[in-house]
């Protein structure tokens, strides 16, 4: 089959496309002949060599994909040879064919195309498993998201809009706050005119946000504390301005605030069956209402992968680019 490698650490110009050996279905596990792969900021940090595949996953790039089953393993049960199908991987999406852990799959929702369904997987899952999961976020507390018009702002706008949230997010052009704002954000904040902190308490009356969801790590560690509410949570799910920053343990104390960290490729295949299990019951309903749409800003062939991945870096995409093999 063909897949994209990486010929050394680097831009988007060490992607290839080249043949490689085809897939084998493990016990429990089924081959996807791949339609479409969803591109995600963790895609570019493993071509960068920053973030390795955990082991047992294969080595190519791709955190989600959607398409057919054409093969399965073992012990498969539920599913069978040609089912329709999108997956949460831990690699493997930029190839013709992936194997994947039945437990994995997940049924393209209805009202949604197999190409658009590839979008859907990765997302999802960290949301989920995330704002709703960890944080506990509930019906009408507020809700900021920063990089709302990215792959996961997108998502997490509409998610929490649907439960109930008031939503905030942060953007960086005024396309993307008009974007953001027709997805269902409240209160869309210009993070390069517009102090978030400032105009989170102001639009919330002072109260401040009760959970944030962060891209940004460092730079925006300090300013996320400010801008919550007494009792509010912080999510952590990427370090992309820098890993190391101070914590004012006082300002933590006072608001009574609680950190979470989380990263969702390297789970073991337990937590991974579980936080699936929560999307299909909970928020798959939400998609085939119509309450959550799929955002895709590009799709582009398999081959052009590192234009694909030039537009990632570029970062004026508004929800998610595919690679369609």
């Amino acid at each position: 089959m063909r897949a994209i490698v990486i010929s050394q650490p680097g831009g988007p110009e060490v992607l290839h496309i080249a043949e490689v050996a085809d897939p084998v279905p493990g016990t429990g596990e089924v081959v996807v002949d791949v339609v479409a792969a969803g591109l995600n900021r963790a895609d570019a940090l493993q071509r960068m060599g920053g973030y390795p595949p955990p082991p047992g996953a294969p080595p190519y790039l791709g955190l989600e994909c959607s398409g057919r089953i054409s093969e399965l393993g073992p012990d498969v049960h539920g599913w069978q040879v040609g089912d329709q199908v999108c997956a949460l991987l831990a690699g493997g999406g930029y190839a013709e064919r992936v194997a994947v852990p039945q437990s994995q799959l997940l049924p393209v929702p209805d009202g949604v195309s197999l190409t658009e369904a590839a979008s859907l997987p990765e997302v999802a899952c960290t949301v989920n498993s995330t704002v709703f999961g960890q944080a506990g976020l509930a019906a009408g507390e507020t809700f900021l998201v920063h990089g709302g018009a990215g792959g996961i702002g997108t998502f997490a706008i509409q998610l929490a809009k649907a439960r109930g949230a008031v939503v905030f997010c942060t953007a960086g052009s005024e396309p993307k706050l008009d974007r953001c704002r027709d997805l269902g954000a409240d209160v869309a904040i210009s993070y390069s005119q517009d102090d978030f902190v400032a105009a989170t308490l102001t639009s919330s009356g002072g109260h401040g946000a009760d959970v944030i969801l962060d891209i940004m790590g460092a730079p925006y560690l300090s300013r996320n504390l400010a801008a919550l509410a007494t009792g509010g949570r912080l999510v952590v799910i990427s370090t992309r301005g820098g890993a190391h920053a101070e914590l004012d343990l006082g300002v933590a104390m006072r608001k009574r605030i609680a950190i979470f960290a989380s990263t969702l490729r390297a789970r073991p295949l337990d937590e991974k069956t579980a936080i699936v299990a929560a999307v299909r019951d909970q928020v798959w309903p939400l998609v085939a209402t119509g309450q959550i749409k799929p955002v895709i800003w590009r799709s582009l062939p398999l081959a052009e992968a590192a234009q694909a991945h030039r537009l990632l870096d570029e970062g004026s995409h508004i929800g998610k680019i595919l690679l369609l093999p």
